[in-house]
C-alpha cells in the first residue's frame, strides 16, 4: 500500500450498494425509534396509557440519537460529500429543536382549555379558543390599536430621513451629535417606560407634568385619556427607535456617490428637487428594509405598554402583545392565550410576506 493512502478521497463511486442500505437502515431505524417514543409520551399525555414517562425527556434523547445517526449515515452514504453536509446539518438541527417543537407544543396548548388555577388541568377543547377569540372584543381591540401604531412608522421615518440629512451635511459638532442622537437607541424600552412615564410624565411631581401646568394646562394626565395615553405611548416608542432608522439611513446617504450629486446640480437641480428625483429614489432599497425591520419590532411592541399602563385606559393603548402577556399573567389563561399568540404569528408572517413582495416590485430595477 502506497504511503499517501491515508489521504484517500471517499467518493460517491467507491460507495458499495451494502453500505449505502446501512447508512439507509441507520436513519430509518433511528426515525423510528423517535416516532415510537413521541407516540408513547403524546399517548400518556393524551391520558390514554400510562407508560410512566414523566417528562418529555425521552423524546429529546429520541431526537439527539436520531440526529446523532442521520448526521453519522450522511458520511456513510455519501462519503465526502456528506463530511462536508456535517458543517451545516448539526446546526440546522439544533434549529429545529429549538423553533419546530416548541411550536408544535403551542399548537398542542393553543387547541386546549388550560388555565393554571383550575384543578384539573389541561384538556382538548377544539376549537373552542378560536371561537372564544372571534368574539372577544378586547382582542380586537388591540388588533385595532396595533394598525395605529404601524401607521405611525411613516412618521417616524421621515423624521428619520430628516434627521439622517441632517447628520450627513456638514454641520457642526456632526460627531457629538451622531453619538447624541443614539443614546435613545442604547436604553431598552423597559427602562424607558420607568424614566419617562412613570417618572418624567408622573402626573403629581414629573418635570413634564409640572411644566405643562406651567403653560396652562390644569389638570395634566398623559394617561388619563385614550387619545392622550395612545399618542403618549407613541411618542415614548418613537424616541426608542426613530435612532435605528435614522442611522441605516444616513449609512444609505454615505453610500451615494457624490458625483450623482455633483452631476444633478450642475443640470440645474434645485435642493428639493435634487433630492426628490435623485436621493430619495436611490434610497429607496435602504428605506424599505429600514421601514420593514421597523414595522417587525412594532409589531412587538409590549414593554413599554405593560409598564407604564397595563393596556388602559379601557384598553386604549393595549397591543396585542400586551394583551396576551395579560392574559397568561392575569388570567393564568396558558390555553386561550396561545391560541392569541399561534393567530398573531400567522397573521404576522401573512403580513409581512405581503409587504416584502410589494416591496422587491417597488423598489426593484425598472425597465
Amino acid at each position: 500500500m502506497s504511503t499517501t493512502d491515508h489521504l484517500h478521497v471517499v467518493t460517491s463511486d467507491t460507495i458499495t450498494d451494502s453500505r449505502r442500505r446501512m447508512g439507509r437502515g441507520l436513519i430509518w431505524g433511528s426515525a423510528a425509534v423517535l416516532a415510537g417514543v413521541a407516540l408513547a409520551q403524546l399517548g400518556q399525555t393524551s391520558g390514554w396509557w400510562n407508560l410512566g414517562f414523566q417528562t418529555w425527556r425521552p423524546t429529546l434523547y429520541a431526537y439527539c440519537l436520531w440526529a446523532t445517526c442521520l448526521c453519522w449515515a450522511q458520511v456513510i452514504i455519501r462519503g465526502e460529500q456528506g463530511k462536508r453536509t456535517l458543517f451545516v446539518l448539526p446546526a440546522a438541527l439544533f434549529v429545529i429543536s429549538l423553533t419546530v417543537f416548541p411550536l408544535l407544543f403551542g399548537l398542542v396548548i393553543a387547541f386546549s382549555s388550560w388555565n393554571l388555577s383550575s384543578p384539573t388541568g389541561r384538556a382538548f377543547n377544539g376549537l373552542d379558543n378560536l371561537r372564544q377569540m372571534w368574539t372577544d372584543p378586547f382582542y380586537w381591540n388591540a388588533m385595532g390599536n396595533m394598525v395605529w401604531y404601524t401607521a405611525a412608522i411613516i412618521v417616524e421615518y421621515a423624521i428619520a430621513f430628516g434627521l439622517a440629512l441632517l447628520l450627513a451635511g456638514q454641520i457642526r459638532a456632526r460627531k457629538f451629535f451622531r453619538v447624541a442622537f443614539l443614546l435613545p437607541l442604547m436604553l431598552s424600552p423597559v427602562a424607558v417606560s420607568w424614566m419617562i412615564g412613570k417618572s418624567m410624565l408622573e402626573a403629581r411631581f414629573g418635570p413634564l407634568a409640572r411644566f405643562a401646568r406651567w403653560v396652562g394646562w390644569d389638570n395634566p394626565s398623559f394617561f388619563g385619556s385614550p387619545e392622550v395615553a395612545k399618542i403618549t405611548i407613541m411618542l415614548m416608542d418613537a424616541w426608542t427607535f426613530i435612532p435605528f432608522m435614522m442611522i441605516m439611513l444616513l449609512a444609505g446617504l454615505q453610500a451615494i456617490p457624490k458625483e450623482l450629486t455633483e452631476a444633478s446640480r450642475v443640470d440645474g437641480a434645485t435642493g428639493w428637487k435634487s433630492f426628490w428625483e435623485v436621493t430619495f429614489p436611490l434610497m429607496l432599497p435602504v428605506s424599505i428594509t429600514a421601514i420593514l425591520i421597523r414595522i417587525i419590532f412594532k409589531l412587538k411592541l409590549a414593554d413599554i405598554v405593560i409598564n407604564v399602563t397595563a393596556g388602559g385606559p379601557g384598553g386604549a393603548t393595549d397591543t396585542v402583545t400586551s394583551f396576551i402577556f395579560r392574559e397568561y399573567r392575569d388570567r393564568s389563561n396558558v390555553g386561550y392565550g396561545t391560541m392569541l399568540a399561534m393567530v398573531y404569528l400567522v397573521i404576522i408572517v401573512i403580513v409581512m410576506t405581503i409587504l416584502m413582495k410589494l416591496a422587491a416590485r417597488w423598489a426593484g430595477p425598472r425597465t
